[in-house]
């Protein structure tokens, strides 16, 4: 592949002029892969620095219980942050103009609550977990119809749409915890498999089953395309709206399953869900710089959800403010959206 990028251009170039590339054009596609390998492996040196730092100096970091802790708390952003990159997949890695859903936190908590209410007055599992489902199927229909009816940019009609959905859980709950109990949140909250909690393995399991449809499936390449290049992507007769607006229900899906391993992880349904925007966004966004080629990826995005329920959990052990672990996690979306752009602007991928 690497050679192809090499010899390609420098053939056209010849082609052209009729004589030999310059030496520029021929070692242009060797920095772009040093480039994208340097921040790649960045990345991962980081990972591995913060994990070290808090091994050696938070006390209980490496327990049994607190890794579990970990993993269940990033089962829910882990879930949500899958849930917008497929939107950013199919949208364009453009925060501004491209794929966005900043209504997947609030979607979170509606749906939670949903399946809390019913809970407590006293229908089963069954139909709260249709009923959180159908919550976020709703929302993410809304996002679609905004987006590719009403051509609103996603970022403004995702965050119209966290607006009225926060205020329809405010009068869901009267703005009050509401706590849920069953044999189902009780197996979804214990502990399964050598120690870890059942909500780690939800996590990776969904996480499989997403990146088999998405980076392995003819579904999922023209998934890419869309998001990549549309206009090569109308040229070849996708359907690109159907696509996108495809990308919000299945954001929107998925914000429905978060709400239902958050009641169980939480014991009912609480307020603040908005607070979980922050996290959502900087996992989805740094799982592009754990990829090959700083695209956003499924499974990219599983170890950026890690490294960030890592950097949480380390901070809170280590009794830093909340409001420092905020700036350290806008200081992550800065530096990795300023990181790739410049990369994209230089043609480094």
């Amino acid at each position: 592949m690497l050679a192809d990028a090499t010899y390609a251009p420098t053939a056209a170039l010849e082609t052209e002029t009729g004589r030999a590339a310059p030496p520029q054009a021929i070692t242009t596609p060797i920095r772009r892969r040093l480039a994208t390998l340097a921040l790649r492996g960045g990345a991962l040196a980081v990972f591995l620095g913060v994990f070290v730092f808090f091994a050696v100096s938070a006390p209980f970091f490496l327990t049994v219980f607190n890794i579990g802790n970990v993993l269940g708390q990033s089962a829910i952003a882990g879930v949500l942050a899958i849930g917008l990159t497929i939107v950013v997949i199919a949208g364009g890695s453009n925060v501004v103009t491209g794929g966005i859903d900043l209504s997947l936190a609030a979607n979170m908590g509606l749906s939670a609550a949903v399946y809390a209410t019913l809970s407590q007055a006293g229908y089963g599992d069954g139909l709260a977990i249709l009923g959180a489902l159908g919550t976020g199927l709703a929302i993410g229909a809304v996002n679609a119809a905004a987006v590719t009816l009403a051509g609103i940019v996603p970022l403004l009609a995702t965050l119209a749409v966290m607006n009225v959905v926060a205020g329809l859980e405010l009068v869901l709950t009267q703005n009050t915890v509401v706590p849920a109990s069953s044999d189902f949140l009780s197996a979804l909250s214990a502990g399964g498999f050598l120690g870890l909690p059942v909500l780690a393995y939800v996590l990776l399991v969904f996480t499989l089953f997403v990146a088999a449809i998405v980076q392995y499936t003819p579904l999922g390449l023209r998934l890419y395309a869309v998001g990549e290049i549309p206009d090569a992507a109308r040229a070849a007769g996708l359907p690109v709206k159907r696509f996108v607006a495809g990308s919000f229900v299945a954001s929107g899906l998925c914000g429905g399953l978060a709400g239902i391993l958050s009641v169980a992880y939480l014991s009912g349904s609480t307020t603040g869900a908005g607070d979980m925007l922050l996290p959502v966004v900087v996992t989805a966004l740094l799982g592009s710089v754990f990829s090959r080629r700083l695209v956003p990826t499924i499974t990219g995005t599983l170890l950026s959800a890690l490294f960030v329920g890592i950097l949480i959990n380390g901070f809170q052990l280590l009794n830093i403010s909340s409001t420092l672990v905020s700036g350290v996690q806008g200081l992550l979306i800065l530096a990795v959206v300023s990181a790739t752009t410049l990369i994209r602007r230089k043609g480094a991928i």
